[in-house]
């Protein structure tokens, strides 16, 4: 208790935290201020659907919705929130281990890294515009595909078709410089930061919810027990632990530099070593999994079964991926688990460059005891780190299986389960780990105790 304390004592980190609790507070503001030209009506109408759609499982709709904190309900300007910016990122370092000229832009030091940085910003304004304007189109036929009945849009056309394209890019770019200036002049990174209080934006409303299901209304008995309860927490205390563990856990490979003598000078002869991470894709295998699964089971659930009779095992098949987050099959949970594990690895494929690794070793007069420099370590490097990604894997796998496990074995709401598993959790975790490290060096700088008695914490990237 003494390091919270001891936080208030800082005034540049007493500042930094107010500064960025101010900018949390605009995020919030611009996933509430409704897009110009909707019916309240219909908006209300939608909100209602998304929320008892949530509770039911949500689907894509409902993981939307709970990505941009609700925007996407209230049919805000910041219905796009940040992850036009997420998504360009991630298009860029994918294409930074494809495309040589990004890779070496990326080798440039600080010039290469504002260099991407300004071509992740363009790309996240083209994205923008594309999102944003399906998304007025989607709102224009928002009767056929949401199944409302009030329109949501009072006088459609292209008039509306471009002022929702302008409101909600100029948005998205407004959301994307305050995560900037949170991650400079704030606490934690700003973009994570965003997507953590997006995500725990309905945690009180999901609390709320599960409080009122341990009480007994009109003489009936109440739907959760304290038995229930003592499950809920063992649970949460739990997969937290689990999720911890496996953001932070390394297998830590032993580096030794050999002596040398530079200006008279002996240097060199240290031992050191090189963390490679059980979960080196972090959230990346969960969040390209699920909306694909979602996705293909869509698909196939509308093939017509009754002109190609052949593919009526394609159709049963689409049934079971497109209802098993809220009923999960042996079907569905094989397959989820089989693209968890498929992009994990092929996110240490196209990230984990074990030859440059060992190039800069050998460069550097770096050496793994018992393994000799260039190819035979790249080779050992490669193979220790699949080791890993596949303990990283299992973890994985069981964390992203909880919330289904939850919500049609326990039955528990999707609001409350979603929180005990999943791309929430893991989140929520590495978010809260990163920026508790960040406070904790401003407090050692200080001459102050950390949070911890013996050790530091350590973030997601150290």
């Amino acid at each position: 208790m003494s390091a919270f304390r001891n936080i208030w004592k800082i005034p540049e980190l007493r500042a930094r935290i107010f500064f960025t609790l101010g900018l949390i507070l605009l995020c919030r503001l611009i996933a509430v201020v409704p897009t110009p030209g909707l019916n309240p009506t219909g908006v209300s109408e939608l909100a209602d659907l998304l929320r008892n759609n949530a509770a039911q499982g949500g689907g894509l709709l409902g993981m939307a919705d709970l990505f941009t904190g609700g925007a996407l309900a209230n049919c805000a300007v910041g219905t796009l929130s940040i992850w036009p910016y997420i998504n360009a990122s991630i298009i860029i370092q994918l294409m930074t281990a494809i495309i040589p000229s990004l890779e070496k832009m990326a080798r440039e030091g600080d010039v290469g890294r504002q260099k991407l940085t300004q071509t992740t910003r363009y790309l996240t304004l083209v994205l923008c515009a594309g999102q944003a304007f399906g998304i007025a189109k989607l709102l224009e036929n928002s009767q056929n595909y949401f199944g409302i009945q009030n329109p949501l849009v009072a006088a459609g056309g292209i008039g509306f078709e471009v002022l929702t394209v302008i409101a909600m890019t100029s948005a998205t770019m407004l959301v994307m410089w305050l995560g900037e200036q949170m991650t400079e002049r704030g606490i934690g990174n700003g973009m994570s930061v965003i997507i953590m209080v997006n995500i725990c934006a309905r945690l009180p409303h999901a609390l709320w919810q599960t409080a009122m299901k341990f009480r007994s209304i009109g003489g009936q008995p109440a739907e959760y027990t304290v038995f229930t309860l003592a499950f809920l927490l063992i649970l949460a205390f739990t997969v937290f632990l689990v999720t911890i563990l496996l953001t932070d856990g390394v297998r830590k490979v032993p580096l030794h530099t050999a002596r040398g003598s530079v200006g008279g000078r002996v240097v060199g002869g240290q031992s050191t070593y090189l963390p490679l991470r059980v979960n080196y894709g972090g959230v990346m295998p969960i969040i390209f999994a699920g909306p694909i699964l979602a996705v293909v089971g869509w698909l196939f659930f509308h093939i017509d079964a009754e002109k190609v009779p052949w593919l009526g095992w394609l159709q049963n098949y689409g049934k079971l991926l497109k209802e098993g987050y809220q009923n999960p099959s042996v079907s569905y949970l094989v397959t989820y688990a089989l693209l968890i594990v498929f992009f994990s690895f092929f996110w240490v494929a196209t990230q984990f460059n074990a030859v440059r690794i060992a190039d800069d070793l050998k460069s550097s007069n770096g050496y793994i005891p018992g393994i000799r420099p260039g190819l035979p370590t790249a080779e050992f490097l490669d193979l220790t780190m699949t080791r890993v990604t596949f303990i990283g894997c299992v973890g994985l796998v069981l964390i992203a299986i909880i919330p289904s496990l939850l919500m049609s074995e326990g039955r528990f709401d999707q609001s409350i389960a979603g929180f005990f598993g999943g791309t929430s959790l893991l989140i929520i975790v590495g978010v809260g780990l990163d920026t508790m490290r960040q406070i904790e060096s401003f407090l050692v700088m200080r001459s102050y105790d950390g949070f911890l008695k013996h050790g530091r914490i350590r973030g997601r990237n150290g």
